[in-house]
């Protein structure tokens, strides 16, 4: 089915002027390209107060009482490829107002997010489409961001406006879902402020996690998804945290003339003794697993993704691609000099890199930040951690603030065997029941099911399970593939994790089962299981995959229909139509070389 079919039909006029009755905000990241943090701030809520009023996080049910402030935070985003050095590398990376990692987004619960996005890349061009990450759109599901899903991508030199309101709050990420592309630096952090569980002083701000690769995505996309086994599980060149690291050049592979500088330099971060700091942690990176501690500091966990916690004392952080976890660590009252703060791509079979180790400095004065890296000496529990099954901490330990009860007997169960292997032409792909997944640009899934086409036997490929209109769906997820861990995101949702573990589902144990954890991403074991659940409140076509990037592009990734009937009802904003006029234009006169899924 051609696109242009689609675009002339006519999705509603509930566009972006909707909203211009509400206060505006036009909003700026202020840092530069390589500082940290992005923020500190002792009265977290942004000038209009505490807008989401007696909620608190153990009386109100985020998911059917979420604030609206009428309250627009505006941001106009540039995307461009540029050549940077973060880590002392010199080579191509993908930037936002010539930003790396890109600008912060904070808003307060409720506020509308209002992102205009122009695609600039070029060398070569490019389309492009930004995810918010864990953002459940529940009244915006076409600005999810997803293309072949949700959108059609942006053209290069086109432009696109994303109105979305703040439903959840907490610490989060948007990204680009186009072919691996944020492995190549189109990440950024999304705070959203909102009720607190725990008392704290200090807001450091979002630490991002990520591992980092010299070569471009597009080439290691060719090789995981190529007939060549030996490449289908590239190793990360370095680790970072904010984007920033020091790499060893003399590691560079012989005959590499790019430039390259040691020593450019880590983050640091001022801590005050006796006062309480709130770390925002983020795993933005593309494969590995991180693992986070502070040397000589125990940390408060009080929530993982948008979901706030019972807090519970850790010393050492696990997460998988796409997962948040908040944590609070008090300051010293009798500091000795500086301290390393650590975050280790994970050994032992669960991730892949050459510089698996990122480091930061945390000082409390100025004097001690001057002697430089300190010598401070790793927790125990840290240094065994990275040889440890590479897994999130015990379900019995991660209990919801606000507790929610899954239906014990949920309408509609499917299990779901995840599987590896060589198609018919030889190349390496990864299958979610037999079936690998293959976007089509032009002709987005969502836009298509709001016609009334929800049936699609013609495209095998789109991986679309059509779950009706039942009011829950539990899914026992099966890891049969190589042994390798996987972080599994669903978009639109906060799911229920009822069990995870190595070998199968008993079909009978729910961990806590009147308020099981709930979260957007959760790691699935090698070898094991995950057993999830989700309320059917949000119609729209949401992607459920792995958040390895390796993963997406290879196939890992199926589309969850819900409720087609009520799509059909959804009054699509024109702008929809148009953005697809505008890539169909781009892709009558350039051949767009989608060489993996896609996403």
């Amino acid at each position: 089915m051609k696109i242009r079919s689609l675009a002339a039909l006519p999705w509603g006029t509930l566009a972006v002027a909707s909203f211009q009755w509400a206060k505006v905000v036009h909003c700026q990241a202020n840092y530069s390209e390589l500082s940290v943090p992005f923020l500190q701030t002792t009265n977290p809520p942004l000038p209009q107060g505490f807008p989401w009023g007696p909620r608190t996080a153990n009386n109100t049910n985020p998911y059917t009482d979420s604030p609206v402030t009428g309250v627009i935070r505006a941001y106009d985003f540039t995307i461009s490829r540029a050549q940077k050095a973060p880590d002392g590398y010199l080579k191509d990376v993908l930037l936002v107002n010539g930003q790396f990692p890109a600008p912060l987004i904070e808003v307060n619960w409720g506020d509308t997010i209002q992102v205009t996005v122009h695609n600039e890349i070029e060398g070569p061009g490019e389309g492009v489409a930004l995810h918010w990450h864990g953002i459940l759109q529940k009244t915006s599901q076409w600005f999810d961001g997803v293309p072949g899903t949700s959108q059609c991508p942006i053209p290069p030199g086109g432009t696109f406006t994303y109105s979305f309101i703040a439903d959840l709050y907490g610490t989060t990420w948007y990204h680009s879902h186009y072919s691996a592309q944020y492995a190549g630096g189109l990440i950024g952090p999304l705070i959203v402020h909102g009720p607190e569980t725990v008392r704290y002083d200090i807001d450091k701000g979002p630490i991002i996690l990520s591992d980092y690769y010299h070569r471009p995505y597009l080439s290691i996309v060719e090789d995981v998804v190529g007939k060549n086994v030996s490449l289908i599980a590239p190793l990360s060149d370095n680790n970072m945290i904010n984007g920033r690291n020091n790499f060893n050049c003399s590691t560079v592979t012989p005959g590499d003339t790019t430039p390259c500088k040691n020593n450019a330099g880590i983050p640091n971060f001022n801590f005050t003794p006796g006062k309480v700091h709130r770390l925002r942690l983020i795993n933005a990176g593309a494969e590995g697993v991180q693992k986070f501690t502070v040397d000589g500091h125990n940390m408060t966990v009080i929530a993982n993704d948008f979901v706030p916690i019972i807090p519970y004392e850790t010393q050492v952080v696990t997460l998988g691609i796409g997962q948040r976890t908040d944590v609070l660590i008090t300051g010293l009252q009798n500091p000795t000099g500086s301290y390393l703060m650590r975050s280790t791509i994970a050994r032992g079979g669960c991730s892949l890199s050459n510089q698996p180790d990122a480091t930061a400095i945390v000082y409390y004065n100025y004097a001690a930040l001057s002697k430089g890296t300190p010598n401070t000496t790793a927790w125990p529990a840290f240094l065994n951690s990275v040889q440890n099954q590479c897994a999130n901490d015990n379900l019995t330990l991660t209990q919801p603030w606000f507790p929610i009860a899954p239906d014990l007997a949920p309408p509609t169960t499917e299990t779901i065997d995840i599987t590896f292997g060589q198609n018919s032409s030889g190349n390496f792909e990864w299958l979610m029941n037999n079936s690998t997944f293959r976007a089509d640009y032009n002709a987005p899934l969502l836009l298509l099911a709001n016609t009334g086409n929800d049936s699609f036997p013609l495209h095998p490929e789109w991986n679309v399970h059509n779950f009706g209109s039942n009011s829950s769906v539990r899914l026992v997820i099966q890891n049969n593939g190589p042994p390798i861990a996987h972080p599994i995101h669903l978009h639109g949702h906060n799911y229920f994790v009822l069990n995870v573990g190595t070998g199968t589902w008993d079909g009978k144990t729910i961990i806590r089962q009147n308020n099981p954890q709930r979260r957007d991403v959760q790691m699935l074991p090698a070898g094991g299981f995950i057993v999830i659940q989700f309320e059917q409140d949000n119609p729209g076509a949401w992607p459920l995959h792995c958040h390895i990037a390796w993963h997406v592009s290879g196939g890992l990734y199926i589309n969850v229909l819900e409720r087609p009937a009520d799509i059909a009802k959804l009054q699509i904003p024109s702008i929809m139509a148009q953005s697809c006029r505008d890539w169909g234009a781009f892709t009558n006169t350039t051949v767009v070389d989608q060489i993996d899924s896609g996403l």
